[in-house]
């Protein structure tokens, strides 16, 4: 059966909803937007150049996309079990590995952007 659309409007309140349920629900959110309001805080003092900017803007936002990501198949996997499966666990790992990969890139680019 097909859906109704939705208006842009209900779609954006959704995603927002999103955002706000991660942010409340996952410490490491909450982790990673501290780290991003410490980026804000480096770009509004130092004015970096726009290629600097624009690596930085996209480390901060490939781990804050990552780890909405991981968070979404977190709680699918949950709600499509409630005992062990070792197929659960392996995309839980993948995912979180995602973000690992994701925050290490942001570090890298922190790292070359300040010290480079």
């Amino acid at each position: 059966m097909r859906q109704k659309k939705r208006s842009w409007t209900s779609t954006f309140a959704a995603a927002l909803r999103g955002i706000g349920e991660a942010i409340k629900e996952e410490r490491n959110m909450r982790v990673h937007l501290a780290a991003a309001a410490g980026v804000a805080v480096y770009i509004a003092v130092t004015r970096p150049e726009k290629v600097e900017l624009f690596f930085l803007l996209l480390a901060v936002f490939l781990v804050l996309i990552t780890e909405m990501i991981n968070t979404a198949l977190e709680r699918t996997v949950d709600l499509a079990t409630d005992e062990y499966r070792e197929l659960a666990r392996q995309a839980k790992d993948a995912a979180a590995g995602a973000v690992l990969l994701a925050a290490v890139f942001a570090v890298l680019v922190g790292i070359i952007t300040v010290f480079f």
